[in-house]
């Protein structure tokens, strides 16, 4: 079985500072390819007060494959030669398999970044970090001829399965006034500690601006980062004065651990700042059976220089809470049963089935791209529906025997009960529609939706869970309608798949695809993305391997169902039904 390796790409340090009026702005790339880790920095030779950032991205190249693909990226880090980035990346660790990574600029041919300039790289394996003492690998940046590009530290340690959420909020009182023209900005910076006694940043907060007196926003982060599971393991949080040059000015220090954290969940809690992780202190909690404390912030540099220094602040633990990360498998072994929905395009766009040329001709010796994408998807999503009877529509077909136009016919004929016995029962009855029916138009969308919707909201307490497969050629004519339906189904438990299938443009579909504009409709936002579009031609293998197409479309438009079904079950408040012993 695998292992689970938590992996962090650690700050390069010194890095190569090509900027004539600022700091260099490193993004950090990884590749996982017998191990490469690149250091680049976009820049548009623009003065200090406005340095182009730049983020690191990490690249994997998958077993037996050539093939480079993004895995995540850390967040944006500004001016600095020695950046640390809070973002980590999780991944699966296989003994057996060689992981290569790679780091690369996401915008090397992006106008909106401009000119990079190339700071370094270089290449390691997962398994060359995880077989290193300590799980700790530093490696010299190398390609930039006649410099000495920096060092980038990696390292790797398996996670717990600990599944805690903790929700937890802080202010502070009376901090060191370090702004000359004003009082301090202050944020605080967390960090865990490793197994080899160092420390890796897990947080930070967001800036308060001109105040001695923040209060922050809560924010949530999963025990996993914030100490692994362990629950005594050193938890060191460092208040800091932000710059706008990016040299902040540290105000002060305090160590803790989760279990002392913890005990507030009912009590006010203060903690001392400043006695120093490394030392070995910690804050002592206030109990709450006297009145609260003003503990000292402490700032070890300035005690050591100033006999008559007594603190730089207070900080105060205000609110501290934990709740279960639930996951997909954990509502699937509840009970909760995906209901899967197929709606087909019929429209005269699609050419004559009996034609060569149309998408809906299938040949004795291959399937149409609708019946491929109908059994890559359903044959799936099948075995998480106890019944395996699935609702099959067309759309934009006349019917016999009056040539009445319809959106939503049943492909089995029957209005009454139009699910299909198993995906095969669904392609049988697809087959036998297109014998009958005559494809005309247009495309529309909305009342199928709005269909599925209707059977979504009739059970809405978690046990139910609709995903619809829409298969279609074309541009659809219904927009404005259709971005109201979704609007609708956002708030009930359904998601919606839609594959295109042809050589047309899709850019009506890609707007459908939240991921980076929230649908929305005459002022109101959907609640959550629930639409997945890619389009099939993307999927096609070039050798014409059908089962290869069939497994690469699958695999990326169902891999959102999880995230989706688990925003409908969070923003509800809705636990996972416990499993039968």
């Amino acid at each position: 079985a695998p292992r689970v390796a938590h992996a962090w790409l650690c700050p390069p340090r010194n890095l190569l500072d090509m900027d004539t009026f600022s700091k260099s702005d490193p993004g950090r790339w990884w590749d996982w390819a017998g191990g490469t880790a690149q250091a680049w920095h976009g820049m548009a030779r623009q003065p200090s007060s406005a340095p182009l950032s730049a983020v690191v991205v990490l690249f994997v190249q998958g077993s037996g494959s050539s093939e480079w693909k993004e895995f995540g990226r850390t967040e944006v880090i500004d001016n600095t030669l020695n950046p640390d980035f809070v973002r980590k990346f999780v991944l699966d660790y296989y003994f057996e398999e060689k992981q290569n990574l790679r780091f690369d600029p996401p915008g090397s041919h992006n106008a909106v970044l401009g000119v990079q300039d190339f700071l370094g790289q270089a290449f390691v394996a997962l398994g060359e970090v995880i077989g290193s003492q300590r799980g700790r690998l530093e490696r010299a940046l190398t390609g930039v001829p006649g410099k000495r590009c920096g060092t980038i530290l990696l390292l790797a340690e398996e996670l717990s399965n600990c599944r805690d959420i903790v929700t937890m909020q802080l202010c502070a009182n009376k901090l060191d006034k370090k702004d000359f023209f004003g009082k301090s900005d202050p944020f605080l910076v967390f960090y865990r500690s490793n197994e080899d006694g160092t420390f890796t940043i897990c947080h930070k907060t967001e800036v308060v601006k001109n105040t001695l007196n923040p209060v922050w926003q809560p924010f949530t982060i999963p025990v996993r980062a914030l100490c692994n599971g362990d629950y005594d393991r050193t938890v060191k949080i460092d208040v800091y004065d932000w710059d706008r040059d990016g040299s902040h000015d540290f105000i002060g220090e305090f160590a803790t651990s989760y279990r002392e954290l913890s005990r507030a969940q009912s009590q006010f809690t203060v903690y001392e700042v400043g006695r120093g992780a490394g030392a070995g202190g910690r804050g002592a909690p206030h109990t709450g059976a006297d009145p609260p404390l003003h503990p000292q912030v402490l700032n070890p540099r300035k005690k050591c220089k100033k006999k008559k220094y007594v603190n730089s602040g207070t900080v105060t633990l205000l609110s501290f809470s934990v709740e279960s990360e639930f996951t997909f498998v954990d509502y699937i072994r509840g009970g909760t049963q995906l209901n899967f929905t197929v709606a087909i395009d019929f429209t005269a766009s699609n050419g004559m089935p009996s034609q060569p040329t149309s998408l809906h001709y299938a040949s004795p010796y291959q399937l149409s791209a609708y019946a491929l994408a109908l059994k890559a998807v359903g044959e799936i999503i099948q075995d998480y529906d106890s019944d395996k009877l699935f609702p099959a529509y067309g759309f934009g077909a006349k019917l016999p025997p009056d040539g009445k136009i319809s959106h939503q016919f049943p492909l089995n004929n029957n209005v009454d009960n139009p699910s299909c016995a198993g995906i095969e029962g669904v392609l049988e009855s697809y087959l036998q529609s297109l014998r009958t029916v005559q494809l005309y138009g247009p495309t529309n969308f909305a009342p199928v939706i709005n269909q599925v919707a209707g059977a979504a909201a009739q059970v809405t307490d978690g046990s139910q869970y609709h995903v619809l497969l829409i298969i279609t050629d074309g541009v659809i004519s219904d927009m404005l309608q259709t971005k109201e339906a979704i609007v609708t189904a956002s708030a009930l438990p359904m998601s919606i798949i839609i594959v295109g299938v042809g050589p047309a443009e899709f850019e009506a579909m890609e707007e459908l695809d939240g991921d980076e504009v929230r649908v929305s409709s005459r002022g109101r936002y959907a609640e959550r993305d629930i639409v997945q579009f890619v389009p099939f031609r993307d999927y096609v293998d070039d050798s014409g391997n059908q089962v290869l197409s069939m497994a690469r479309l699958a695999k990326d438009v169902l891999a959102e169902i999880p995230e989706q079904l688990l925003s409908y079950m969070k923003t509800r408040d809705i636990k996972p039904r416990r499993a039968d012993p």
